[in-house]
């Protein structure tokens, strides 16, 4: 899952338990969905992406400063978690929501399309709770 600043979900996708996360951070980035802005043209992808230490590979960062987006990966060895910790909540804390939703939380649907779909779904509803508060 892929969230803004304040925790709503911008793009989601599943993937096997035997897949490495950095391998699956290209097609997430690829969905988000251009947002529309009241002034200037519209805004297609993130300015900066922070991710922690399972991200840390240079094709990821050359792939992300190709599509103009400042990599804040923590670097395995180098730098502390505890920095990556002020942004990293908000994720953690959006990633945990869904887990409301009965049909996340024990995965009932055996095909991925229909995991998929339901994930949608609650994504769908986080962003609605969060915009009418």
């Amino acid at each position: 899952m892929l969230t803004e600043r304040t925790g709503l979900p911008l793009s989601i996708g599943i993937s096997g338990a035997n897949l490495h996360d950095s391998q699956t951070l290209e097609p997430l980035v690829r969905g988000v969905a251009p947002v529309r802005s009241r002034c200037g043209p519209r805004r297609r992808r993130p300015a900066k992406l922070h991710a922690d230490k399972a991200y840390d590979h240079d094709h990821l960062r050359r792939w992300l400063r190709s599509r103009n987006i400042t990599p804040r990966i923590a670097r395995r060895r180098i730098d502390s978690s505890e920095r990556l910790g002020r942004y990293r909540w908000t994720v953690e804390r959006t990633v945990a929501w869904p887990a409301g939703c009965r049909r996340l939380h024990r995965r009932y649907e055996r095909e991925a399309e229909d995991f998929l779909a339901s994930a949608g779904i609650a994504a769908a509803l986080i962003c609605y709770r969060r915009l009418t508060e």
